[in-house]
């Protein structure tokens, strides 16, 4: 992995209160904390963006085909991630995280800012949405992965899971601050606004990070790619193709394609959503973030409590799932408001646990070296099922009730929940210890539903 910075820091003793508790990561931690900040700001901006636009592809813009124009936005909004993860993966191993996190924040800003222009010189055609939304997408797409590998580069070894934690609960805050803007700043202030807080909130989180310092040296309990070389030859260790990595991690592998395939029915319900608040609730932009907050609001609690919920992670994952193929059926039945916001909060809890049991073992088990494309790539294939669940729903919404879609995502996640339970015990690389026979490291997460279900 490429050395961050030409300095290390020294780091800063943690600030403890007089009764010996110690502050929250976020708090005595300033780089740390400093980043998550930027990445809620960019997770938030993005998600608003999507749930903003969606709405008003529904709810104005498009007529009669109103599905099928949102599920191609929110398909056009995850391609970045699919199709650049070669080159996102090549961009982290190369270039100095920070750099390349202020790039991305500040690049996704001037997109939004030109669409705000646009938006308040005439009116926006549908193409131009869908422009912004690649461009922002594409951001996203080098951002998310580059944070979750930078992690080891800010915080302690002994830190590593209340970082994963906080990282995740990160989408869960994006997702409970940005689905509550986005529909409701559509209504009050259009597109233009939309744009608007959009690119405030990039420009906040590319200075926040400009002032961070990156650590040079990764987190002890996993070998950095430049101290991994042999005592005997000191050659640094060379990385291994996607191919060989997840070869020698069967186990790895397995989880992937399992929730490969449950994201293909859970991420359909950001399209799901507004279909069903337009046809089923006949409600407006509030409705849609009350429904959105919910999610959003499960996942972050979950997010949190999710390490101390007991059992392998296999376990857990199989249980969550089952959980959310339940309650994802239940507005297929019910068409009731308050049923639906808590089917909905458990959605968002079970989506929050299993992220946070499996990102931190990912973060155990692959090695430093690897992690760039590991991580990349991890976001690629988990998101590659959003563009097909986004164009599928959007497609049968204009022809099914948007009741009889709920039924469909909570059919489709019963396979996923048995193969996950199947998987073959657990299986390490080559050289790394063997975690999974011990209690759970921390908290390990599922990547939410795409685009940052990301």
């Amino acid at each position: 992995m490429t050395t961050q910075m030409n300095s290390t820091p020294t780091p800063t003793p943690p600030a403890t209160p007089a009764s010996g508790r110690r502050l929250p990561l976020v708090l005595r931690n300033r780089a740390f904390g400093t980043v998550w900040l930027g990445q809620v700001l960019t997770q938030a901006a993005v998600r608003m963006f999507q749930v903003g636009i969606s709405w008003w592809l529904i709810s104005d813009a498009a007529s009669g085909d109103g599905g099928f124009a949102a599920g191609l936005f929110m398909a056009v909004s995850t391609l970045p991630a699919v199709v650049l993860a070669p080159l996102v993966a090549r961009a982290i191993a190369r270039f100095a995280h920070r750099s390349l996190l202020r790039t991305a924040a500040g690049g996704a800003g001037a997109a939004a800012a030109a669409l705000a222009v646009w938006a308040c010189a005439s009116d926006l055609p549908v193409a131009a949405a869908y422009a912004a939304a690649l461009a922002l997408a594409t951001c996203q797409a080098f951002f998310d992965p580059c944070l979750t590998t930078s992690v080891p580069e800010l915080v302690d070894d002994a830190d590593i899971e209340a970082a994963t934690g906080f990282e995740l609960s990160t989408q869960s805050l994006a997702s409970l601050g940005g689905a509550l803007l986005g529909a409701l700043v559509v209504d009050a202030a259009g597109v233009a606004g939309l744009a608007v807080g959009c690119a405030a909130a990039y420009a906040t989180a590319a200075l926040l990070i400009a002032t961070v310092r990156f650590r040079t040296a990764a987190h002890p309990g996993v070998a950095d790619a430049a101290d991994s070389a042999d005592a005997a030859g000191g050659e640094q260790a060379p990385r291994r193709t996607l191919r060989q990595l997840l070869g020698s991690m069967p186990y790895v592998r397995g989880i992937l394609l399992c929730f490969t395939a449950a994201n293909l029915f859970t991420t359909a319900v950001f399209v799901v959503m507004p279909l069903y608040t337009a046809s089923v609730l006949h409600g407006d932009g509030g409705t849609v973030a009350l429904l959105e907050a919910s999610l959003g609001v499960g996942t972050l609690i979950g997010s949190f409590t999710g390490a101390r919920v007991p059992g392998r992670p296999a376990v857990v994952g199989t249980a969550c799932l089952g959980a959310m193929a339940a309650a994802l059926a239940v507005p297929g039945l019910i068409a009731a408001r308050p049923v639906i916001a808590g089917s909905l909060l458990l959605t968002g809890w079970c989506v929050g646990v299993i992220g946070v049991r499996f990102v931190a073992l990912f973060q155990r088990l692959v090695p430093a070296a690897d992690k760039p494309a590991f991580f990349a790539v991890m976001q690629a294939v988990l998101g590659a099922t959003f563009p097909v669940a986004s164009l599928l729903f959007g497609f049968l919404g204009d022809h099914l009730s948007a009741q009889t879609l709920c039924l469909i995502q909570a059919a489709g996640l019963v396979p996923a929940a048995l193969a996950l339970a199947l998987l073959p015990g657990h299986s390490r690389p080559a050289g790394e210890p063997d975690t999974a026979g011990a209690p759970d490291p921390a908290p390990a997460p599922e990547p939410t539903p795409a685009g940052g279900t990301r």
